[in-house]
């Protein structure tokens, strides 16, 4: 029997208090909502659970421009009306818009995905969860689609000081069109995405003729979906396409978007999907045993958000939960059935068999174009910064400054108070 893998999962039950606007689709609430019935389903204890640190400036510089970060660290709603010029050039506006807090939720949700990076590369964990994380339309100096700072490139970015070959796994509704940009001439990075394509759907981008260019030809990946998908032509396509890249590409490190706008129901989304469909993805990428950074992303039915990102961090467990929610802070959201699981609905599926065998063909061929995982001339690791884990490797006669604190792992006796 194989052993368990080790977890870690970032934790902050303050992101619930930021707030896009009244009628904005994108709720970091939702995120609370996973922390607080993972901690109700008692699976905090089979985790190593850490408290989000604050990203700094110079580290999300290591793919933002200076200028934007500035601008982003700088910038409050109380002084917009002097920033109307740089609010129209990074594009922080309409859909993404600027309110109180931002910064300070990017710093966290960004820390907590480079800090999954890092317990990975030490060798600390075999698999990390940052649900807040996976935003992944943000470019480099401009925000896009609810996506202010990309945590997920500036993940990929530490994981390359460290793994050969990274693969970015992106099950969100739309293209990760952010990461593929980034890494679109890279051979060291392979980004494959299953998303709705077509009808101006929001980005517009990811045809199955996108498909990396100069050293990185053929190693962006897409697979452009039609609406309604269900469950079991999910399955019958990703399954066979991700072991084919597995094979090729023989990635070191694998970041998987659990975007759970791909869910039946989802107020922007258009698929079919169950939480035990959405869910078997988690579980085949983990069957394969890479380092995995798995990350939230999209998801804007706040109660279907919550009950499928638990449902994966069971999965990434191997814990069984139950499909009856336990009593939780937030209780009456999953009124009237408090069952974990939901169901497809009764709406067409329009990818027929044809269509996605094309697809699979296309891709297919696309992947044997690559003759071999590439090889890379590794360098000494750059300095960087690990939390520490070992207690023992503090001087017990300087007094910590509370952020300091907050990067150590919290204790089970902590979140005893949640049960």
């Amino acid at each position: 029997m194989e052993p368990k893998s080790r977890v870690c999962y970032f934790m902050d039950n303050d992101v619930g208090g930021y707030y896009y606007g009244q009628k904005h689709p994108m709720k970091p609430h939702r995120i609370s909502m996973v922390h607080n019935l993972t901690l109700a389903y008692g699976m905090y204890k089979k985790m190593d659970v850490y408290r989000p640190r604050h990203a700094s400036a110079k580290e999300l510089s290591q793919f933002h421009a200076e200028d934007y970060v500035e601008f982003l660290r700088r910038v409050t709603p109380d002084i917009a009306q002097n920033h109307a010029k740089q609010l129209q050039k990074f594009s922080v506006k309409g859909d993404c818009p600027l309110f109180d807090g931002l910064y300070e939720f990017c710093q966290k949700y960004a820390a907590s995905s480079i800090d999954g990076a890092r317990k990975l590369m030490a060798g600390s964990a075999d698999i990390a969860i940052n649900w807040a994380g996976g935003l992944h339309h943000a470019k480099k100096s401009e925000a896009s689609g609810f996506c202010y700072i990309n945590d997920i490139v500036l993940a990929i970015l530490e994981l390359l000081k460290f793994f050969p070959r990274v693969l970015y796994i992106d099950i969100d509704v739309h293209h990760g069109d952010g990461v593929e940009e980034a890494f679109y001439v890279t051979d060291r990075v392979m980004t494959v995405s299953f998303h709705k394509f077509g009808d101006m759907f929001f980005p517009g981008t990811g045809d199955i003729w996108d498909k990396g260019a100069g050293s990185g030809e053929y190693y962006a990946v897409n697979f452009p979906l039609k609406d309604g998908i269900t469950d079991e032509s999910y399955r019958q396509n990703f399954q066979p396409v991700i072991r084919k890249v597995m094979e090729i590409f023989q990635p070191s490190a694998v970041v998987l978007q659990c975007g759970a706008d791909s869910l039946a129901g989802d107020r922007l989304g258009c698929f079919n999907l169950t939480t035990k469909g959405h869910g078997e993805c988690v579980r085949f990428v983990k069957s394969f045993g890479i380092p995995t950074l798995v990350l939230g992303g999209g998801g804007y039915k706040i109660r279907s958000v919550a009950r499928c990102w638990t449902h994966e961090t069971s999965v990434l467990l191997d814990s069984e939960i139950s499909d009856r929610i336990p009593y939780n802070d937030f209780w009456d959201y999953f009124a009237p059935d408090f069952n974990l699981h939901i169901k497809e609905m009764s709406i067409e599926n329009k990818n027929g068999k044809e269509y996605l065998e094309k697809l699979k063909v296309k891709v297919m061929e696309n992947l044997r174009s690559i003759t071999a995982a590439p090889s890379v001339q590794m360098q000494e690791l750059p300095p960087t910064y690990y939390p520490s884990d070992d207690e023992d490797d503090l001087d017990p006669d300087v007094r910590l400054h509370q952020s300091t604190v907050d990067k150590q792992r919290e204790t089970n006796g902590f979140y005893e108070n949640y049960r």
